[in-house]
């Protein structure tokens, strides 16, 4: 080998190490930063020497692919988590404590405590009470149902404000990455950032990528939409002020197509905007109609007979409007449980006289005035626990008596928050193992990093060494000459 060469090797190599060293420490300062990939110099060899032909990114698009569906999937699982649990605290209260079943089950007991002493004028004034109660907590429960759904139409604002804003910033470094390519420039942060944009991307809604030419990349939603191809498509959605029991969610549009509606306690949404959509039409519509049956039966169980022809029955002591009259039967009278109240004629509140509920509100029942007449308190009592027809959440109707529908709507929301919950540890552990793959091959080892470079300062040291030699040699060499 000529000293030429020598020089030649010993020089490439200097470069070489100093490359891979820049890089080694790049990832060891990068080391706790998620969104980072490992770079890697890869060398090639020449004749003679070496050279650093690129610096590689690890990735593994398989993997990373699974993990944006997996995030896509948790986030939406752990949004209707989180709603469900906030539903039943405010319309339930703590271990449905203050839920219309438990309300109910106070009022009957009163009733019960009432009729067998009809006398007892502080046991009415405690039934009324009672009543008085069941009607706060239904009237509540419809403004926090309806609080919840404008809450929720707010949240889903913001998010799809956020998703514009994401995909104009994936734009940009899509842009960069593109270009870049095109010109040979090094393009790695660049694809950290996109990835990055991504995963925040996957959070809101499920996507799959499609990896074009030039490093250009194609963003699609689950169903098909194009959600980004060289420019973002536009979504769209208007916001609603504020709720009432009647009103309508609008509709999240992708490019004009609407985002699919998605169902049940495990749900099969992805991302928290669908989510979100779901919690408020679904899961809070589904309480309000239970309420509102609930307010229906309460209506019906207490109502009073005309004594006389026609015989038809008016509201007694519950009313929920004036002139007071029955809500239709076998059909849900929407945002009921906001309007049912209290009648006057009972409610010493309101100047009324509670110990009509013994003798008559509208009629009069006990028409002799004997103060151990107690045949519509124990009727009363009797309808509580008689069936009835009722609308369920599901659409279907069901025959039961009140307070056992009462005590199933409770079970319903129950229900579906241990499902919801069961189905948010599956998920979750389905991200975990997803992240933690994708990082094994991502992440940047500490160890491997440092043992690494302790091999480039050998490799530095080896080499400088190597031209020293050389250059003693070539000094040697010349003044022989000389």
């Amino acid at each position: 080998m000529s000293l030429s060469t020598a020089l030649s090797i010993a020089q490439s190599s200097l470069l070489n190490t100093q490359r891979q060293t820049s890089v080694v420490s790049k990832n060891l300062a990068n080391a706790y930063n998620a969104d980072y990939a490992r770079r890697s110099a890869i060398v090639s060899s020449l004749a003679p020497g070496s050279q650093i032909a690129t610096i590689s990114r690890a990735t593994d698009v398989a993997l990373f692919r699974q993990n944006l569906t997996a995030t896509s999937g948790w986030m939406a699982q752990s949004t209707i988590v989180n709603g469900l649990d906030r539903l039943a605290v405010s319309v339930n209260g703590v271990d449905n404590a203050t839920s219309p079943a438990a309300l109910i089950g106070r009022l009957q007991e009163a009733l019960q405590f009432y009729a067998a002493t009809p006398s007892n004028r502080t046991l009415a004034e405690s039934t009324v009470e009672a009543a008085r109660q069941v009607v706060l907590g239904l009237n509540q429960g419809t403004q926090a149902i309806q609080t919840f759904r404008t809450e929720m139409d707010g949240q889903i604002a913001t998010a799809v404000s956020d998703l514009n804003q994401l995909l104009a910033d994936f734009k940009k470094v899509n842009d960069e990455i593109v270009g870049g390519t095109q010109a040979g420039r090094d393009v790695l942060d660049s694809l950290d950032r996109r990835d990055a944009l991504l995963k925040k991307i996957s959070e809101l809604i499920p996507i799959s990528t499609i990896s074009r030419a030039h490093g250009d990349t194609m963003i699609v939603t689950a169903d098909g939409s194009t959600l980004f191809e060289t420019i973002p498509r536009h979504v769209h959605f208007e916001p609603t002020p504020a709720y009432g029991p009647a009103s309508v969610g609008n509709k999240v549009f992708i490019d004009g197509v609407p985002l699919q509606a998605a169902t049940g306690a495990n749900t099969n949404a992805s991302g928290s905007i669908a989510a979100m959509v779901q919690l408020r039409d679904e899961y809070a519509d589904g309480l309000q109609l239970q309420l509102d049956e609930i307010a229906r039966g309460l209506i019906s169980a207490f109502a009073e007979t005309n004594p006389a022809p026609p015989n038809g029955e008016v509201p007694g002591l519950f009313v929920w409007n004036t002139p007071s009259t029955m809500p239709a039967a076998g059909t849900r009278t929407v945002g009921l449980a906001g309007l049912i109240s209290l009648n006057a004629l009972i409610d010493p509140q309101q100047g009324g006289d509670a110990q009509k509920l013994r003798d008559g509100i509208n009629f009069a029942y006990n028409t002799d005035g004997y103060a151990s007449f107690n045949e519509l308190l124990m009727g009363f009592d009797q309808k509580l626990d008689t069936q009835g027809t009722f609308n369920t959440a599901a659409g279907n109707t069901v025959l039961l008596s009140l307070k056992d529908y009462s005590a199933a709507a409770v079970g319903w929301l129950e229900d579906a928050r241990k499902t919801a919950a069961g189905a948010a540890e599956t998920k979750s552990a389905l991200v975990l193992r997803t992240t933690e793959a994708l990082s094994n091959i991502t992440s940047v080892n500490i160890d491997e990093e440092m043992a690494l470079m302790l091999e480039l300062e050998h490799s530095y040291a080896a080499s400088a060494k190597m031209l020293q030699v050389i250059d003693e040699m070539l000094q040697t060499l010349l003044a022989a000459v000389r």
